[in-house]
C-alpha cells in the first residue's frame, strides 16, 4: 500500500532481548523528537519481552489505540500517527505522534471589528477545541466526534451544552451529518450547504463565522456549533435570517446604538434589494410617481441614454459586480485600489459616452454599498444576486413586478427552517419576551432568561440517542 511513497518508514529495533519491534510511520507530518524520545528510548529500555500490555501501559504518549485493521492502521499513519507492531503478536498499536502544521491564533480577517476579542480560529481543529474549551470552562460543554467523509476521514466535532441544548437539535445535527456519503469534507462551507434544510434556497441557512466570540454566545443560548477539520469557520445551529444582519460588535455597544446599527442595516438591505428596481420601475411605467421637481434633471441625464431603463440598469448593475468581485479576486491594497479608482473612471466614463444617467449611477453605487453592511459575506451575496430578477420583474411588469417580488420573497423565507426551527424567528413564531433581542436590542435587564432554542423543561436529563437510564 505503502510501497512506492517516498515518505513512508519503516523502522526495526532491535530490543536487547532479541525481539524485534517494528515501527511504521510517515516522517514529513510526525515529530521526530516526541518519536524518539517517547515512543523509541522506553521501548528499548523495556527489561525482558515485551508484550503489547506493556505498550498499552508504559509508554508516555497520551493518545494510543489498539488496532487490527489494515483500513484503521493506514488511517492512523496518515495522520501522522506511528503503529507499532511486536514480532509474535497478532495484533498492534498506534500512539499519536503527529507534529501538525498549522498558523498561530490570529485576528480575524473578514469579521474586522473595534470592540470585543480579538481572536478567530485556524485551521487546526485541536486549536479551535482548546479555544471554545478556554472560554466555556464548564463541564457541561460537550463535544462529539462525526464522520462524514468516505474516503478522506476529516475530523468534524459538534460542540454544545447539555444543559441548555435541546436534545432533539443535537440529534437532529448528528443524523445529518452522518448520513451523508461524500468521499471527503474540505470545508465548513460544504458541510453546511449539505445539511441545510432547505438545499435549495437562495439563501443560506446556516451561518458561519471566523470569530470565536460570535461562536461562544450561541452556545450559551442553547444553539450548537460544527468544527470542521481544515477550515477556520465554525458552523452555527440552528441560524436565522435575521442573525445573517446581526454583528457580535452589536452586543458591545449600549442598546441604543446596537438597535440603530440593526436597523441601519435593515435599511441598508431594503435599499440593495429595490433602490435600482425602484428606479427602473418608475421610468418604464409610472413617470407620474416622480416629483416634479425631478422630472426636467432626470429628462436631462437620460437625454443621450439610447438604452431603455431596464437594459441600462442591468449593464451598470454588472460593472458593479465585475469590479467587486475583480476587488477580491486582487491582493488587498491592490483591489481596495482598484475598487475605488475603477468605479469612478468607469462611472465617469460611462456617463461621458451616454451610456448611463448620473442618477442611475448614484443609485447602483448606493446599492451596491447598502449590500457592504450586511456582517456575513454569505448572505451579502445572495442579496447581491437577488437584486437581479427583481430590477427584471420591475422592468418587465412594473410596481406589480416589485410587489410580486416581495410576495415571492416573503413568502420563501417564511417555508424555510434551520435544523427544524422558523427560519424567519424572532419576526415570525415568537413569543414578545423573544424579541427583545431580535430587530432592535433591548437592555440587558430586560433580556429573556431563555431562548426557544434552550431544551425544554424536563428534558435535562436527556441525552441524544435516548433516556440517561439506558
Amino acid at each position: 500500500m505503502f510501497k512506492d511513497h517516498p515518505n513512508f518508514v519503516v523502522k526495526t529495533l532491535e530490543h536487547p532481548s532479541g525481539q524485534q519491534v517494528g515501527l511504521f510511520y510517515m516522517k514529513i507530518i510526525v515529530n521526530s523528537a516526541m518519536l524518539s524520545r517517547e515512543l523509541m528510548e522506553p521501548i528499548m529500555s523495556f527489561s525482558g519481552e515485551i508484550t503489547y500490555g506493556d505498550l498499552l501501559r508504559r509508554i508516555p504518549i497520551g493518545q494510543v489505540n489498539q488496532v487490527q485493521c489494515i483500513n484503521d492502521i493506514t488511517q492512523a499513519i496518515l495522520l501522522g500517527w506511528t503503529y507499532v507492531h511486536l514480532d509474535g503478536e497478532t495484533k498492534g498499536a498506534v500512539f499519536n505522534t503527529s507534529h501538525p502544521k498549522h498558523r498561530q491564533v490570529s485576528k480575524p480577517e473578514i469579521e474586522t471589528q473595534i470592540l470585543g476579542p480579538q481572536v478567530a480560529f485556524t485551521e487546526s481543529m485541536e486549536m479551535n477545541s482548546a479555544l471554545i474549551h478556554s472560554y466555556i470552562p464548564d463541564i457541561s460543554l460537550k463535544e462529539v466526534s462525526l464522520k462524514a467523509g468516505e474516503k478522506l476521514s476529516t475530523p468534524i466535532s459538534l460542540f454544545y451544552m447539555e444543559d441548555l441544548c435541546d436534545p432533539d437539535l443535537v440529534q437532529t445535527i448528528q443524523d445529518k451529518v452522518e448520513s451523508l456519503n461524500l468521499k471527503a469534507v474540505l470545508d465548513a462551507d460544504i458541510l453546511a450547504q449539505w445539511i441545510e434544510d432547505g438545499p435549495t434556497s437562495i439563501f443560506p441557512q446556516l451561518l458561519l463565522t471566523e470569530r470565536v466570540d460570535r461562536a461562544i454566545y450561541p452556545l450559551l443560548e442553547g444553539k450548537a456549533v460544527l468544527m470542521v477539520g481544515g477550515s477556520p469557520f465554525a458552523i452555527i445551529c440552528p441560524s436565522t435570517f435575521l442573525d445573517f444582519f446581526k454583528s457580535v460588535e452589536d452586543s458591545y455597544y449600549r442598546w441604543n446604538t446596537g438597535s440603530f446599527l440593526r436597523l441601519m442595516r435593515v435599511l441598508a438591505l431594503l435599499i440593495s434589494l429595490f433602490g435600482t428596481s425602484i428606479y427602473v420601475a418608475a421610468l418604464t411605467y409610472h413617470y407620474e410617481t416622480i416629483p416634479q421637481a425631478f422630472l426636467v434633471p432626470l429628462a436631462q441625464s437620460r437625454a443621450r441614454v439610447p438604452f431603455p431603463p431596464l437594459f441600462e440598469a442591468l449593464l451598470l448593475e454588472l460593472i458593479i459586480q465585475l469590479l467587486s468581485e475583480a476587488g477580491a479576486r486582487l491582493p488587498t491594497k491592490v483591489g481596495q485600489t482598484m475598487g475605488i479608482v475603477g468605479g469612478i473612471v468607469i462611472g465617469q466614463a460611462a456617463v461621458q459616452a451616454g451610456f448611463t444617467s448620473n442618477i442611475l449611477i448614484i443609485i447602483v453605487a448606493l446599492g451596491a454599498l447598502s449590500s457592504f453592511t450586511t456582517p456575513v459575506f454569505q448572505m451579502a451575496n445572495s442579496i447581491r444576486s437577488t437584486r437581479f430578477p427583481i430590477i427584471i420583474l420591475a422592468g418587465i411588469l412594473g410596481a406589480e413586478g416589485i410587489a410580486m417580488g416581495i410576495v415571492l420573497l416573503v413568502l420563501h423565507l417564511l417555508r424555510q427552517t434551520s435544523m427544524g426551527h422558523p427560519y424567519f424567528y424572532p419576526m415570525f413564531a415568537a413569543t414578545g419576551v423573544d424579541k427583545r433581542d431580535g430587530l432592535l436590542r433591548s437592555p440587558y435587564l430586560l433580556f429573556p432568561k431563555k431562548s426557544i432554542f434552550v431544551q425544554k423543561e424536563g428534558n435535562s436529563s436527556k441525552k441524544p440517542g435516548g433516556d440517561i437510564d439506558d
